[in-house]
């Protein structure tokens, strides 16, 4: 997900924002990293793994409502799995680059060479 998100807690929005819009981005971002996943690109799961920025919810939201909390737990909670997955996908990734890094694309044994050479 890129460009401007329309919580992100500057003043300067002017979308109106509630939990349960936020809440719903959140989980957007969630199902996104976890199909970029299921298609099995490296590039795009190594670019999610690389997405530095903390999320800081806006200021003018208060706290959350009460109804709203079970939902956000279960949002973390998948949050964190796919969060976990993508650290071991790009472990995996790492480590087959690795290994292909240093594969010898020779022959195993040496071959025989044979000269035509007069004695």
């Amino acid at each position: 997900m890129t460009g401007r998100r329309p919580y992100d807690g500057d003043g300067t929005s002017s979308v109106p924002v509630n939990w349960a819009t936020v809440l719903d981005h959140l989980e957007g971002e969630v199902l996104a990293a976890e199909a970029t996943m299921a298609h099995g690109r490296a590039e795009e799961i190594a670019t999610w793994g690389r997405r530095s920025e903390d999320w800081v919810p806006p200021s003018n939201l208060g706290q959350l409502p009460d109804d709203l909390r079970e939902r956000a737990a279960r949002l973390l909670q998948h949050q964190l799995a796919v969060a976990e997955a993508l650290i071991e996908r790009i472990t995996q990734s790492q480590r087959q680059r690795d290994v292909a890094a240093r594969m010898s694309y020779t022959p195993a044994r040496p071959v025989a060479a044979f000269f035509d050479r007069a004695l």
